[in-house]
């Protein structure tokens, strides 16, 4: 066992290198770097100055050099994320640790909310619906998680700013809290947080939430056609027992790994999702970075999704074998 996690350990190290190596040659690929994007500011601001004056203000500004060899950069990179440090934002002229920190315990939030609500609401409709096989509630619901699903989340959240923020004036369409609200933990502080949450919330859970039920309609009705589901019944046990421990223990097994891979999912829809509500968050960052061609920024935010769904993939690899004794480990039953 301790040999299989090392061996899951060591091929999400591995992951993680890859993309960051990846994310590291293909940005700099991009057509109009950060050199680019500053002499352009400079010859608007400045243009009297000649081009070699503006391209050594713009090296001493933004701190890179294009003319270093590729393999040197990348070692330098390497050597500050090793020592914790991803640089400093060309546009917000803060480190880039910094910035993360601060926007990703609002993503969190935001992500945290949607999955409980999705994942409790799926497990709860799924298994009524498989309980109620073939009738007009289980045709009805499946209809309509299937319609809801093929609706992306963007699309919804454009809907919703519309109707709840605009025409209805009920939620804010953008921030993470009122500016009048005083940061600490105080009910206006929370009341305002939730109230600017719940919008990019609910654009995740209306979407979400339909294919996870019809998954676990699925999954219960498999397990209510199992042989030991009539022994139970025939050995008297209440229809509340059988239920809760057999059949939703049962059925919820799978969806384990989904919930904690839809972690990842959500990390990556954030980058449009935070952007349509102007909700500082990490994918909110991400997007202003790629506008601006702010690499430092760029990167770090597309690293901290990274670890976001390798640790998701990685939890989700190395525990589903302990709620689950039936699961193999390594590739050999145990």
């Amino acid at each position: 066992m301790v040999r299989y996690y090392l061996e899951r350990l060591t091929q999400s190290i591995i992951t993680l290198l890859a993309v960051v190596t990846l994310s590291f040659g293909m940005i700099r690929l991009m057509p109009g770097g950060p050199m680019e994007m500053m002499r352009a500011r400079l010859i608007r601001q400045n243009p009297d100055l000649g081009m070699d004056r503006i391209n050594r203000l713009a090296e001493n500004y933004v701190g890179f050099q294009p003319d270093r060899p590729i393999h040197e950069q990348y070692i330098e990179y390497l050597t500050m994320l090793a020592q914790g440090d991803m640089g400093d934002s060309y546009e917000f002229g803060r480190p880039v640790v910094d910035i993360l920190a601060e926007a990703l315990p609002w993503t969190a939030f935001v992500m945290s909310l949607s999955l409980l609500l999705m994942f409790v609401i799926a497990i709860a409709l799924g298994a009524l619906m498989a309980y109620r096989e073939g009738s007009r509630f289980d045709t009805s619901w499946t209809v309509t998680s299937v319609t809801l699903t093929s609706v992306p989340y963007y699309v919804a959240a454009i809907l919703l700013v519309y109707v709840f923020g605009y025409q209805l004036g009920w939620l804010p369409t953008g921030g993470r809290v009122a500016h009048t609200a005083e940061a600490g933990l105080n009910g206006e502080f929370l009341v305002s947080a939730i109230r600017h949450a719940v919008l990019p919330v609910a654009s995740f859970v209306i979407t979400g939430f339909g294919a996870l039920a019809v998954a676990m309609r699925g999954n219960s009705i498999q397990v209510l056609g199992e042989d030991y589901m009539r022994v139970a019944r025939l050995r008297g046990l209440s229809e509340r027992r059988i239920s809760f421990r057999y059949v939703a223990r049962n059925a919820i097994l799978p969806m384990w790994t989904s919930f904690l891979i839809a972690i990842g999912a959500m990390f990556g829809g954030s980058v449009i999702l935070e952007e349509i509500f102007s909700y500082p968050g990490v994918g909110y960052y991400m997007l202003q970075a790629i506008e601006m061609r702010d690499m430092p920024l760029m990167m770090g935010a597309f690293l901290v999704i990274t670890i976001g769904i390798i640790i998701g993939v990685l939890v989700a690899d190395l525990t589903y074998g302990m709620l689950d004794p039936r699961a193999s480990r390594g590739g050999g039953a145990q």
